[in-house]
């Protein structure tokens, strides 16, 4: 009986200590997230520093593995060594592979193979996927009718994730073909190329597989203008997309979140293209060599990248140092939520200006479109650019103390790895091993972090059945 006792004590600890990890893991969707982005990142860091991953046969440094890897997974395009030359075949293929598993969301992909096992989403399985999708929706209590997506429609838009992902990145790899081709690209070389443009626009990553990359069709506008559409439509979101496709033709069926969405999205598109034209017309480095229809194409080109896309005509070192400054602010604001792209997102954007002008007008609530937001939505979008703002502030102090580099080329590239856009001076390819390790873990955090912070804090949302005193303390 002793025997019996004793060997059945270590399986029923270990037993206790699975469960007790299972509960951490699955407790809620962004202890997931982390979890399961680490061990990728782990996975593929082993991957990629072994010599069959390299063009020389020889191992990667662990530095170059981990910063590609975390680069790879977290879809943000930024890397210590050139994409091009340094892995082999099969390496490239490892990276096209993680993008597309980071750009879905391991949340959202772990769904979808439940689906296809199970024929259907158990309650666990759409609460995890509903708080994937929207992090605002992983609060306790009961879950508002306007959410951006229901929780009965989690299994539609769990498809329409798949779906999307595969016509939008197929259709693009079609259309990319021929363009390549016609860019004296050879036609061998163009079935990789096509794919791997079209995933690498889609995800925000900007990773390019030519010697040159994107800069070697500066003057093909056929070529750059089907890169901006693939990050454009990876940058807006599934759920947005989920609602297009839903009521393309039916604007007043689109759902608060997919309007802020668009509208911030295309303001900031024009805006920014705009500013870049003012502060570059006359920089001989970048805008100031070109003819006005170069010119303005460029900057808007420059302007979509900026948002996460991640490729570049124009080396970003060149740029005016207001250039650096504006294309930092447009890349902390990143793209939609639930999306391919990083950043606070352009709907925390959206609620902040709309809370302010509410505030700056003395009315009593925030209101857009017929919609009034709650105060519990202002309060995680005024914690997600606080989280991302200390994020930015402290990897720049360590990174510019490590390097003694220029500021503004430490902030431009630091807020690159923050919100995965994948954009560099320069700085990130010359860090030193202490230097890429922070810039990685910059990647990470900005990648899980905000909507981690979101979902903490929404989580957290209860409803308090007293009011303490009043005390105004003077602000401003």
């Amino acid at each position: 009986m002793s025997g019996i006792a004793s060997a059945s004590s270590p399986r029923r600890r270990l037993e206790d200590l699975a469960g007790r990890a299972r509960h951490i893991i699955t407790s809620s969707p962004s202890r997931f997230a982390i979890v399961v982005f680490a061990m990728l990142i782990l996975i593929f860091t082993v991957l990629l520093g072994l010599p069959i991953s390299s063009a020389s046969g020889e191992f990667t440094d662990l530095s170059d593995a981990l910063f590609t890897a975390v680069s790879t997974i977290c879809v943000t395009g930024l890397t210590t060594v050139d994409m091009a030359t340094h892995w082999s075949p099969f390496g490239h293929v490892l990276v096209f592979i993680g993008v597309n598993v980071g750009a879905l969301g391991v949340l959202t992909l772990a769904s979808l193979m439940g689906m296809l096992i199970s024929k259907r989403l158990g309650l666990r399985a759409k609460l995890m996927a509903a708080g994937d999708t929207n992090p605002l929706r992983a609060h306790g209590g009961v879950v508002n009718e306007s959410q951006t997506v229901r929780l009965g429609e989690v299994g539609q838009l769990l498809m329409t994730v798949a779906i999307s992902t595969l016509v939008i990145e197929g259709v693009l790899a079609v259309l990319l073909y021929p363009a390549l081709v016609m860019a004296e690209v050879d036609p061998i070389a163009a079935l990789w190329e096509a794919p791997y443009y079209a995933a690498m626009s889609f995800t925000n990553t900007g990773f390019a597989p030519n010697a040159g990359g994107v800069a070697a069709f500066e003057h093909d506008y056929l070529v750059l203008t089907l890169l901006m559409a693939g990050v454009f439509l990876g940058s807006i979101g599934f759920p947005v997309i989920y609602t297009l496709a839903k009521h393309v033709w039916h604007v007043k069926k689109w759902s608060l979140h997919s309007k802020l969405t668009i509208v911030t999205t295309v303001l900031l598109f024009f805006m920014g293209a705009a500013v870049f034209v003012i502060l570059e017309y006359n920089n001989p480095k970048t805008f100031g060599s070109m003819d006005a229809v170069d010119t303005t194409f460029q900057a808007f080109f420059l302007s979509a990248m900026t948002r996460s896309g991640g490729f570049n005509v124009i080396d970003m070192s060149d740029l005016n140092g207001s250039s650096l400054l504006v294309a930092s602010m447009l890349m902390f604001v990143g793209g939609g939520s639930a999306s391919t792209a990083g950043g606070i997102k352009v709907t925390t954007l959206a609620v902040l200006a709309i809370a302010v002008w509410s505030e700056a007008k003395g009315r009593q609530s925030v209101e857009a479109f017929g919609r009034r937001i709650p105060s519990d939505v202002q309060r995680v979008a005024l914690s997600v650019v606080a989280w991302g703002a200390t994020i930015v502030a402290l990897s720049t102090i360590v990174i510019a103390q490590i390097t003694k580099d220029d500021m503004s080329h430490v902030l431009f590239d630091v807020i690159s790895a923050f919100a995965t856009v994948g954009l560099s001076t320069g700085l990130t390819e010359s860090l030193p091993d202490s230097g890429a390790y922070v810039m990685a873990a910059t990647i990470f955090m900005g990648r899980v972090g905000t909507v981690t912070l979101a979902a903490a804090v929404a989580a957290t949302s209860t409803t308090q059945y007293y009011s303490l005193p009043v005390e105004r303390p003077i602000v401003g």
